[in-house]
């Protein structure tokens, strides 16, 4: 309520007061420093020193010679495979029908990688079968790592489904088929 009050003898006369101060004389600029030189004669004069050659300056320049390497580059650069282990393919084990994706049909992979559809079926086997299909099979059956197919085990889980049962009967669900 007050608020209201206030704002009411602040806003008095408002516009009245708005045109006096845009009819107010603006005000003057600051007088500028003076100088000892003109200044068209200070910058012909660093315009010829930059313009200038200076033969000493450039022979230092002509004899340095930078070489510089990024080192977090060299450690991300790939590291040369020798020609025996390129060859260490294996044929492919499961593809999807039809152009998966729109990627290029494969008919082999490197030794040590999947593709995506056999890791997804080598996931799925695992999740309906785990007593058959352990890490250790999968590993051999695919030419992995042990260490990299128990960790893919481990923390890449596709499809699991969790169905939540209400909590009251009268609760509407739907019907599995």
């Amino acid at each position: 309520m007050g608020a209201r009050v206030a704002r009411m003898f602040r806003n008095i006369n408002l516009e009245n007061r708005v045109h006096r101060e845009l009819t107010k004389e603006k005000p003057r600029a600051a007088p500028r420093h003076e100088t000892k030189l003109a200044p068209s004669a200070d910058v012909s004069d660093a315009a010829d020193s930059v313009n200038k050659k200076n033969d000493p300056l450039l022979n230092l320049l002509k004899s340095v010679y930078v070489e510089s390497k990024d080192p977090a580059a060299a450690a991300e650069a790939p590291q040369e495979v020798p020609a025996g282990e390129e060859a260490a393919r294996r044929p492919l084990k499961f593809s999807l029908p039809g152009d998966a994706y729109g990627l290029v049909e494969l008919t082999d992979v490197p030794k040590g990688k999947l593709t995506i559809a056999e890791a997804l079926k080598a996931l799925s086997s695992h999740q309906r079968q785990p007593q058959t299909w352990t890490p250790e099979k999968i590993a051999q059956e695919y030419s992995l790592d042990l260490k990299d197919t128990k960790a893919l085990m481990e923390f890449f889980v596709p499809f699991q489904v969790h169905i939540i049962p209400p909590k009251t009967e009268k609760a509407k669900q739907i019907k599995a088929s």
